[in-house]
C-alpha cells in the first residue's frame, strides 16, 4: 500500500477537511447575525446583481478564518512552501478585500495591493516559474523573466476568481474542483505540506457553500474570492514547478502546465474573453458588465444552481481531457483545451441568438 494511503495520512487529510469545513459552518451564522444587526448588505441596486433582496457579502471572513486556523494547526513545516509569506500575503489581500466589501476600493488601489502581494510571494517567498517547461519549445528563462511572468500569472488568477464570483456557488465550486484536484496530485507526488494547503482552502470553501448555493444567504465577497484566487495561483505555480523536466529528472506528472491550464481554464478563459471584448469596444478592461459566461448561460434560462453545475461539469471534462491526452505534450494539449473552451462559448452564442430570433418571431406573431 502506498505511503499516502496509510491510515495515518488518511486521518490527517480527513481532519483537515472536517476541521476547515466545521469552522466555516460555525462562523457564518454569527457573521450573518452581525451583518443583519449592522445592515451590512450587498449593493442590491447595482445593475450586475442577480438578487432582489439584501444579502451580506462577508462570507470571505469565515473562509479566511477557517483557512488560516486550519493551516496553522495542520500544516507541515517544510521548505517547499513558505507558510509565513503565504499567510502574510493572504492577510494583506483579505484586509483589502474586506474593505472593498464594506466601503469600496478603487481599481487602481486593488491592483497595486495585488502587485505588492504577488511580488512578495515571488521575490521573498521564491514562489515562481523557473522555466517555460517546453511550452512553445522554450525551457530556460532569466530570473527577471521568471519573476515578471510569475507576478502577472498570480495577479491574473486572483482577478479571474474575483470575476467569476457573479452567481451563487460558482466561485466556491470552482475553488473546490481546482484545489481538490491539486490536493490529490500533491498527495500522489508525496508533497503533503502542499496538499494540506489545498485541502484547507477547499474545506473552508465547502463549508461556505452550504450557505451560498441557491437560495444564497451570504456571498463570499472580494475578501473570499481574492483569497481563493491567491491560494489557487500559488498551488498552480508550485505544482508546475515541482514537475519541471530537467537533465536527468523526468516529470512525475506528464504535461503538468497543460493540466494546470485545464484546471484553471474556466476563470482564465472568462477573464481574458471579457477583457478582450471590452478593449475591442474601446472600454477599460476593468469596466463592469454582464457579459461573463455565467451571465450568458443565465440568459439561456438556466438557474444559478444549474449554471454552476454546467460550468463545473465543463471544468471537470477539461481536466479529464488533460489527463487522457497528456501524452500529446503541453503545447498541443493547451491548444485542444483552449479550442474546446472557444467551441463551448460559440455554442452559447448560437443558442442565445436562436433564442433571440424565437422571441422576435413570437412578438411579431402576436403583434
Amino acid at each position: 500500500m502506498p505511503e499516502y494511503f496509510s491510515t495515518y495520512y488518511f486521518v490527517y487529510y480527513l481532519l483537515i477537511i472536517a476541521f476547515s469545513t466545521l469552522v466555516t459552518v460555525l462562523a457564518i451564522p454569527s457573521i450573518l447575525h452581525v451583518a443583519r444587526t449592522r445592515h451590512l448588505y450587498d449593493d442590491v441596486g447595482h445593475f450586475r446583481k442577480q438578487h432582489d433582496h439584501g444579502i451580506p457579502r462577508l462570507g470571505g471572513v469565515a473562509i479566511f478564518v477557517s483557512f488560516t486556523i486550519t493551516l496553522l494547526l495542520f500544516s507541515i513545516i517544510d521548505k517547499t512552501i513558505p507558510v509565513s509569506y503565504l499567510l502574510a500575503a493572504s492577510i494583506v489581500l483579505f484586509i483589502m478585500g474586506l474593505k472593498d466589501d464594506l466601503s469600496g476600493v478603487n481599481s487602481s488601489t486593488k491592483f497595486f495591493i495585488q502587485f505588492i502581494v504577488a511580488t512578495t510571494l515571488v521575490i521573498l517567498g521564491d514562489i515562481r516559474f523557473t522555466s517555460m517547461y517546453g511550452v512553445l519549445g522554450i525551457y530556460n528563462i532569466s530570473y527577471v523573466t521568471s519573476a515578471v511572468l510569475s507576478i502577472l500569472f498570480i495577479i491574473l488568477i486572483i482577478n479571474a476568481f474575483n470575476l467569476i464570483d457573479g452567481i451563487d456557488g460558482l466561485a466556491g465550486t470552482t475553488c473546490i474542483i481546482v484545489n481538490g484536484t491539486f490536493s490529490v496530485l500533491f498527495i500522489s507526488i508525496r508533497h503533503y505540506e502542499l496538499a494540506a494547503v489545498s485541502l484547507s482552502i477547499a474545506g473552508a470553501t465547502f463549508g461556505f457553500l452550504r450557505f451560498n448555493l441557491t437560495p444564497a444567504r451570504i456571498f463570499m465577497g472580494d475578501a473570499g474570492s481574492l483569497l481563493i484566487g491567491l491560494i489557487s495561483a500559488i498551488m498552480a505555480v508550485k505544482f508546475i514547478e515541482l514537475n519541471k523536466i530537467t537533465e536527468g529528472n523526468t516529470s512525475a506528472v506528464v504535461s503538468a502546465p497543460a493540466l494546470t491550464f485545464a484546471l484553471l481554464m474556466g476563470p482564465i478563459f472568462d477573464t481574458l474573453r471579457v477583457f478582450v471584448l471590452r478593449i475591442v469596444k474601446g472600454k477599460s478592461p476593468f469596466t463592469a458588465d454582464r457579459n461573463h459566461i455565467h451571465h450568458r448561460v443565465l440568459r439561456l434560462g438556466y438557474t444559478h444552481l444549474q449554471t454552476t453545475l454546467i460550468l463545473g461539469a465543463i471544468n471537470i471534462i477539461l481536466i479529464i481531457m488533460a489527463f487522457a491526452f497528456a501524452h500529446l505534450g503541453n503545447f498541443t494539449l493547451i491548444v485542444i483545451i483552449l479550442s474546446t473552451s472557444v467551441l463551448f462559448n460559440w455554442a452559447i452564442t448560437f443558442l442565445l441568438r436562436s433564442k433571440e430570433r424565437d422571441n422576435v418571431s413570437l412578438r411579431n406573431l402576436f403583434a
